[in-house]
């Protein structure tokens, strides 16, 4: 398997994890030095716009690489997760597909097809790559997790509780896992071990904003005022993007019980 390296974009679609980056592979051995060279710059365009955010540049750059080399599988599947993040998931899905085509057992391009379909409400499609991952790597922590939120998409919270278990126990740092764990249990009536849940990630990645706004939506739902407050100062902080009620509930995809509790709080604020 292409070992990734995995950075966050600025838009995470509905928080499953896709991959933006993988590492070039040598398919055409007749590439001379000089089209090597060429790639690999264009390459290093694409991943700087895509760090920086500029995902409609990095979509440019990964296009000019395919009109070179049309046979490389990762560039196809690193122009569809620019797609994704500009939210062009018919666009994304061709290329997902294209790049599977050209490397049917590589399992990266599935886990981010899966990102794809979820944010088009595809679910049991979605689930059915995550679990074809699965089958080939039992140990894949992001292909659980976003299996999760699939399962979460279809209102299948015991089961996406699972599979957020399993990814934090393949993955232990793996923080997002935790936190859709988190919110799961908050949807299934187990506010106080799913606050629980929230402070503990909280001690250990105080900068991550989204526990940091659905403690915020489960202590003021909970009456704890201040210390709800305290932690939207923190979320508010790093990312204003909680304030809006419909990214929350239709990008972020929170659960229904946690969405109420946070749009209560913004209300009565």
């Amino acid at each position: 398997m292409i070992k990734l390296l995995g950075i966050l974009l600025s838009l995470i679609l509905l928080f499953s994890w896709i991959e933006p980056v993988y590492a070039f592979t040598n398919q055409n051995s007749e590439l001379t030095k000089e089209e090597l060279k060429q790639r690999d710059e264009l390459g290093n365009k694409a991943f700087a716009a895509t760090n920086k955010g500029d995902f409609a540049v990095a979509e440019e750059y990964w296009t000019k690489i395919i009109e070179k080399f049309p046979d490389n599988a990762a560039v196809w599947s690193n122009r569809g997760n620019s797609r994704i993040s500009q939210n062009k998931l018919e666009e994304a899905l061709a290329d997902f597909n294209k790049s599977i085509e050209l490397a049917p057992n590589a399992t990266d391009p599935y886990l981010n097809r899966g990102a794809a379909l979820e944010g088009l409400g595809r679910w049991d499609e979605a689930i059915a790559d995550y679990n074809y991952i699965l089958e080939l790597d039992p140990s894949d922590a992001m292909a659980y997790n976003n299996r999760g939120n699939a399962k979460a998409g279809l209102k299948r919270w015991e089961e996406a509780i699972a599979d957020y278990q399993k990814s934090a126990e393949k993955a232990p740092n793996f923080a997002f896992a935790r936190a859709n764990y988190a919110l799961a249990l908050y949807e299934t009536g187990q506010e106080d071990k799913a606050i629980r849940e929230m402070k503990n990630i909280i001690r250990k990645y105080p900068q991550f904003p989204d526990v940091r706004a659905s403690l915020t939506a489960a202590l003021w739902a909970k009456g704890e005022k201040g210390e709800a407050e305290s932690n939207w100062v923190a979320a508010y902080g790093l990312d204003r993007r909680y304030k809006d009620i419909d990214w929350v509930k239709n990008v972020r995809r929170w659960p229904d019980s946690m969405v109420a509790a946070l749009d209560k709080f913004l209300k009565l604020q």
